[in-house]
């Protein structure tokens, strides 16, 4: 027989799903069926917590107490400089590996840095600056017309003026 459910007891579950839509029930179930909880509710849940990152892959974290899942969107740099770059809606199911071929100002770029600095492991403000660089030569947009490579040179040979925080 399983063993007692403890409601004062907290879980935490975490999966990657694109905001704003219901994950099938088969990816949920297994996560969230043996905490007592109905799959097809929690992807509710998770529709109405991440309804702001319609399109976008994010990470979300339920915590579950008492039955009852609280949604948490943690964003990563990808769906940080994918949401600035404020392209529209596309259909994954035609177009598959898509260039994000943006361009961002230096502003929008240090408000990323700024939401993904206790993430980073870096010491240095700027070294978080270049962590979110290397993710925005990846996603394939650049920065005020650089692409991000020159950028991250421009940073280590003191070209380039990050702010400290």
């Amino acid at each position: 027989m399983a063993p007692k459910f403890d409601p004062n007891e907290v879980k935490v579950v975490t999966l990657r799903q694109y905001g704003g839509e219901q994950a099938p029930a088969s990816v949920l179930a297994p996560k969230v069926g043996p905490l007592g909880m109905s799959p097809k509710k929690v992807g509710d849940d998770i529709v109405k917590g991440t309804s702001s990152w319609k399109g976008i892959r994010i990470t979300v974290r339920l915590t579950i107490q008492n039955r009852a899942a609280k949604v948490d969107v943690e964003p990563n740099a990808t769906s940080l400089l994918i949401k600035e770059l404020k392209e529209p809606m596309r259909d994954r199911k035609k177009t598959k590996n898509i260039k994000h071929s943006g361009n961002l100002t230096k502003e929008q770029l240090f408000k990323v840095v700024r939401m993904m600095r206790y993430k980073s492991l870096a010491k240095e403000f700027k070294g978080t600056v270049k962590e979110v660089l290397g993710t925005a030569n990846a996603v394939g947009c650049t920065i005020e017309g650089m692409k991000p490579t020159a950028l991250q040179k421009a940073i280590d040979n003191d070209e380039f003026e990050c702010p400290n925080e």
